[in-house]
C-alpha cells in the first residue's frame, strides 16, 4: 500500500487538496512503537520489550493486510451453471477479526452474510475472504457492515444481499465503560432482502439456528 485509503481519509474534506500519506519504513514503524513504550512509562531497551517494536510490527503486517487485497477480484470468478438453484446461498458464523479505527482495539465477532443469486453464484470460500479483507483495516462495525454488502452486491449483481454482524468491542470491554458483555450487532439488508420482509425473517431464523 503505497498511500492511505483516500476515499475514507478525506470524507468532508473534498475542499482540500491534499497529498496522499505515504506508507511509512518498515524503521519508522519501530520507532514509533518505542516512543509508544517510553510514553507508557516503561524503557524501551529494557530486554523484554527489546524486540516488542519488531514483533508489534509484524502483527500489524497481519492485523492491516486487508488494505492491500481487492474484495472485487476474490469474487471475481463466478459460475453460472447452477441448475436453477434460486434461493438463498448463506454463510454462517464467520470469524471476524478487526480494529476499531478510534482506539485501535481489537473487536472480535461473527458475520452471517447471505445473497440470492440470479444468474451466478460464487465459491463460498471468497464471501468468507471478503468479510477477512474488511475486518483486516481499521473500521468501524457500521461501516464493514454496508461495505461487505456492496461488494457482494457489486461483484455479483444479486437480488439481494443480507449481512448482520454481532461482535465484541474490546475499546469499550477493557477501558471507558468497562462493560464486558455487551455486543454490538449491526445489519444491512438489500433487494429482496429489504423488500421482502419474510426472507428478511427467513435469514434473521438462520442466524438464530442453534
Amino acid at each position: 500500500m503505497d498511500a492511505i485509503n483516500r476515499e475514507r481519509t478525506l470524507v468532508g474534506r473534498a475542499d482540500l487538496d491534499l497529498d496522499p500519506v505515504k506508507r511509512p519504513t518498515r524503521e519508522e514503524a519501530m520507532a514509533a512503537v518505542r516512543t509508544l513504550i517510553a510514553w507508557s512509562g516503561d524503557d524501551p531497551r529494557r530486554e523484554g520489550v527489546l524486540d516488542t517494536p519488531k514483533r508489534v510490527v509484524d502483527a500489524y503486517g497481519e492485523w492491516f493486510n486487508g488494505y492491500s487485497a481487492d474484495p472485487a477480484k476474490e469474487l471475481s470468478r463466478t459460475f453460472e451453471d447452477v441448475q436453477g438453484y434460486d434461493d438463498i446461498v448463506m454463510l454462517r458464523n464467520i470469524e471476524v477479526e478487526s480494529h476499531c479505527e478510534h482506539h485501535m482495539a481489537p473487536f472480535l465477532g461473527k458475520a452471517f452474510v447471505a445473497y440470492m443469486p440470479t444468474n451466478r453464484v460464487v465459491g463460498i470460500s471468497k464471501i468468507a475472504r471478503v468479510v477477512e479483507i474488511f475486518a483486516r483495516r481499521l473500521q468501524t462495525q457500521e461501516t464493514m457492515t454496508q461495505q461487505i454488502a456492496d461488494a457482494i452486491c457489486d461483484s455479483l449483481k444479486p437480488a439481494g444481499v443480507a449481512v448482520l454482524i454481532d461482535a465484541a468491542h474490546q475499546c469499550m470491554t477493557t477501558r471507558g465503560v468497562h462493560h464486558r458483555d455487551v455486543t454490538t450487532i449491526t445489519t444491512q439488508f438489500v433487494g429482496v432482502f429489504k423488500t421482502d420482509r419474510a426472507l428478511q425473517q427467513r435469514f434473521l431464523d438462520f442466524v438464530n439456528r442453534g
